[in-house]
């Protein structure tokens, strides 16, 4: 079997990999620029919103399957809006705590990818082996919770798509990092 202390360096290269390309797809390339859309009236909505404490919301609100059926209720739905909402805290926005969470994800997603590998892979797997086993399973936890988002949340397709797309790309560089540092 092969030793945790083996798997360090794919781990730290893996998050430094993903760190880094993700970097270039969000402020170079600007690729989910067309995710985030402007309100036609941001001021009302900013004036509607405040003093709203942080979490998350839904429009119109129900709490059980029973209200659905309330005329009120239907004809809310499709008169519309309807949406979900997520209300951060107020205060300037701080890169560094979104950065340090992100590197904490990617570590922990790199140190799941290596228990799976270490429970199914040998010491001296072929290359490709490896790396069928780390990129699948990098891209099961970097990706494919966005489409359950799009299903019931309403998150556009598009969006969706570019996040699977990210996905794929992290999972790569992260099976790559295994496959070519995988112990013998």
């Amino acid at each position: 079997m092969v030793a945790w202390t083996d798997l360090l360096v794919p781990i730290a290269l893996s998050v430094g990999l993903v760190f880094i390309s993700s970097s270039i797809i969000h402020m170079v390339l600007k690729w989910h620029s067309p995710d985030y859309r402007k309100l036609p009236d941001e001021p009302a909505a900013r004036t509607a919103l405040k003093g709203v404490a942080p979490g998350q919301y839904i429009l119109p609100h129900c709490l059980d399957t029973k209200e659905m059926s309330d005329p009120k209720l239907v004809a809310m739905f499709e008169e519309g809006p309807n949406a979900v909402l997520w209300v951060k805290p107020n205060g300037q926005m701080k890169l560094g705590p979104f950065l340090g969470k992100w590197i904490l994800f990617t570590f922990v997603v790199s140190a799941l990818v290596a228990y799976l590998a270490r429970a199914t892979l040998e010491p001296g797997a072929d290359y490709l082996q490896v790396f069928q086993v780390v990129g699948a399973s990098a891209w099961l936890a970097y990706s494919w919770s966005a489409p359950a988002d799009s299903i019931w949340k309403g998150k556009p397709w598009a969006c969706t798509f570019r996040d699977l797309v990210d996905g794929l790309v992290y999972a790569s560089l992260t099976a790559g990092a295994f496959a070519w540092l995988w112990p013998n």
